[in-house]
């Protein structure tokens, strides 16, 4: 496996529960300022990387490399104060706040100073809702600041979580299914802001997506799993006309 401009790597990473082997030595190299799509079947292991790379579980086996750092085993949040940031395939957002109270807390906790006592944080309070405001308009939430996240359509509620996953000028960005529960109609905003991810924020996006026209859009690289390994890996053209790809995610 050739470094590159690699940002992200696994090696041979693996993990077992109990007889079974979730994710079997998949090694991953993610290039800087990419879009890289994980796909495969319900099962294939997907989720459980994500998992091990964000910190959530630890590696039975295998290392994990952040610019070259090894952060195998690190805890999440220590990964996160790195520069790796994730979305949940079920919403991670505090429904009974507004749209700018959920960024705020999540700029205030990127910043290690997460305090409920607001008029004492006087200072530190305005800075940080400059910055939600900002991280807002960015994500397209800007109008609807003062919406109430249990209000939110589907869609808005995925473009919130990706505004959260923004505080703190994260390298990278690991997105669990961002289109899951999406209507149709609002795919194609869940599209453009990947897009602007990559290319106006200069972030590393990964994302796992079982939607493969959105695949075919926003994806330069995808890797496709199937029962814990990588079993095929190129671009979104080359992928669609992999026949073992065809065989075992298409099920053709």
């Amino acid at each position: 496996m050739s470094l590159g401009n690699a940002i992200l790597r696994t090696v041979e990473l693996t993990k077992t529960f109990g007889g079974l082997t979730a994710v079997n030595r998949v090694n991953l190299e993610v290039e800087a300022g990419k879009v890289h799509a994980i796909i495969g079947p319900n099962g294939a292991g997907k989720t459980t990387l994500f998992n091990l790379i964000t910190g959530v579980l630890k590696p039975t086996s295998g290392r994990v490399i952040f610019e070259g750092r090894d952060i195998t085993g690190r805890p999440p949040h220590e990964i996160s104060s790195l520069g790796i940031k994730r979305s949940f395939q079920v919403y991670s957002i505090f429904p009974n706040l507004t749209v700018l109270e959920n960024i705020r807390l999540a700029v205030q906790g990127s910043q290690g100073r997460v305090k409920w006592d607001f008029i004492r944080q006087a200072a530190s309070y305005k800075d940080t809702v400059w910055e939600a405001m900002r991280i807002a308009s960015l994500t397209g939430l800007y109008a609807k600041t003062r919406i109430l996240a249990r209000n939110l359509t589907p869609g808005d509620k995925r473009k919130l979580e990706i505004a959260m996953a923004l505080a703190g000028e994260p390298k990278l960005i690991a997105l669990d299914e961002p289109t899951a529960g999406v209507s149709i109609e609002e795919v194609p905003s869940i599209v453009r802001l990947i897009k602007k991810l990559r290319d106006e924020m200069k972030r590393t996006v990964v994302v796992i997506e079982h939607k493969i026209d959105v695949v075919l859009e926003v994806a330069d690289k995808v890797s496709v799993m199937s029962q814990g390994s990588i079993i095929a890996e190129g671009s979104p053209e080359e992928i669609v006309e992999n026949r073992e790809v065809q065989k075992v995610y298409l099920g053709e």
